[in-house]
């Protein structure tokens, strides 16, 4: 189960995936999720609930509906019955649901009536937190509704800057919590360590286990196809060695950041780059060395403002490249020096970090979230304090020295990283074998998963 059946994210890029790895082991696989234009076929979309969205402005007229959606769907409990009636499921694995789908889909009679395990994957915090990043309305990263508390999501304005989809986030949290709604999940994985941490935190200790995303077969080959292991030779014939951020323009992402730090990393702030002494050029970036930005979002304008404030050279430097997908993107990522991961909300396991480990390119990484787990320091990469424009300037000066040899080294370390932690079949049959498995012989929580 997903919201969304076409691929939107990186959730959706772990539901195919699941969906897919399953099906390599001989299981038949259902999909329950929504009506979208742009859903990929499916012979289970006859009971998929109707579109909903909840984006957008949200009018006066429409607050009481829009509210009893988001909470509780008769319809997504009606239409889940009838699907599951006719697929007669031994566990239901679910992903991404909130607000779309509802854990109205629990109450379903057959689940009950024939005791289906059920399996959640949790790729945010909505379960501890309204407004699943963990970042308040001031743009804090915050922990008040680990209390259970979940008013604080409203006096704080989380949801999108907007007191009344911050209000039927409360609305919805606070049904869950007395609707004991959660307690009708028998197992939570979370994808990095951190993640579960916060989870147990929030109550859910004893439900959880830690489960490290993985990658298809297919991206594995990818990154394989696209890792560049003559860098240096290529900059030695004239290519420009590079960093690399892939991802949405946002400013939790930690963008504006980079782009402030890739400046004072260059000498660029202010436009006075030609004004170096020679001893201030030996602590900053080569004249080579570039900022490759790949994606679109909402903090492009300011990135661009930036941009044109530093002067020239910084034009000349930082590359707005747009949206990339595939492998166009791909080689973009096995060609890059360092990849960025810049984030400043409690990012949990980003792709595009496992997608960069798997092309060999080596991240720069904030230390939030579960992104440490990502960056074995000096070996996968290097990490800064989130949000810290001079650590972060300091890392890539730090990235920029690194010599031919080590860095051959680290690219074996990503390699090695990927193929021990990351691949599908691993996880796909641990799933099976230690957890599928155990549920529907009536293991107990407590079955020393970590």
């Amino acid at each position: 189960m997903n919201k969304y059946f076409y691929r939107k994210g990186g959730a959706e890029t772990y539901f195919f995936a699941l969906a897919e790895g399953l099906r390599a082991l001989g299981h038949d696989v259902a999909f329950f999720s929504m009506q979208h234009p742009n859903n990929e076929p499916s012979y289970w979309s006859k009971y998929f609930v109707s579109e909903k969205d909840y984006v957008g402005d949200i009018s006066a007229f429409k607050k009481v509906q829009e509210a009893s959606t988001l909470i509780y769907s008769f319809e997504a409990k009606r239409k889940f019955e009838a699907l599951l009636e006719e697929f007669k499921p031994d566990v239901i694995h679910m992903n991404n649901v909130h607000r779309q789908l509802t854990l109205s889909i629990l109450d379903a009679p057959y689940l009950k009536k024939h005791h289906v395990p059920v399996v959640y994957t949790a790729h945010d915090y909505i379960l501890v937190c309204p407004a699943y990043t963990m970042v308040n309305g001031h743009g804090e990263v915050c922990d008040a509704c680990l209390d259970k508390h979940f008013m604080h999501a409203v006096k704080n304005v989380c949801v999108k800057g907007s007191r009344t989809k911050s209000a039927l986030a409360t609305m919805e949290a606070e049904f869950l919590k007395f609707h004991h709604a959660y307690s009708k999940i028998d197992l939570i994985i979370a994808p990095s360590q951190f993640m579960k941490s916060k989870l147990d935190e929030g109550g859910f200790a004893g439900k959880t286990i830690a489960m490290q995303n993985f990658l298809t077969d297919s991206q594995m080959a990818m990154g394989a196809r696209v890792t560049n292991t003559h860098k240096f030779e290529d900059a030695q014939a004239g290519a420009r060695p590079y960093f690399l951020f892939f991802g949405r323009l946002s400013k939790e992402k930690g963008i504006l950041t980079l782009v402030r730090a890739f400046l004072q990393a260059a000498g660029l702030v202010g436009g006075n780059a030609d004004a170096q002494s020679d001893d201030q050029s030996a602590q900053v970036l080569p004249v080579t060395w570039d900022l490759h930005i790949v994606g679109d979002g909402p903090e492009r304008g300011a990135i661009e403002q930036l941009i044109a404030s530093a002067g020239p050279q910084a034009a000349s430097r930082i590359h707005l490249l747009g949206y990339k997908s595939g492998e166009e993107l791909q080689r973009e990522v096995g060609n890059a020096r360092f990849s960025v991961l810049s984030s400043e909300w409690r990012e949990n396991m980003p792709y595009s970090g496992l997608e960069s480990l798997a092309a060999q390119t080596p991240i720069i990484g904030a230390r939030i979230g579960g992104i440490p787990e990502l960056v074995e320091e000096d070996r996968t990469g290097f990490t800064f304090e989130s949000g810290n424009v001079s650590d972060l300037a300091e890392t890539l000066v730090k990235a920029s020295r690194v010599s031919e040899i080590d860095y051959r080294d680290m690219q074996q370390v990503c390699g090695k990283y990927v193929s021990d932690r990351c691949r599908q079949d691993i996880y796909i049959e641990r799933l099976n074998d230690a957890i599928y498995a155990d549920l529907l012989k009536g293991g107990s929580m407590n079955r020393g998963l970590k």
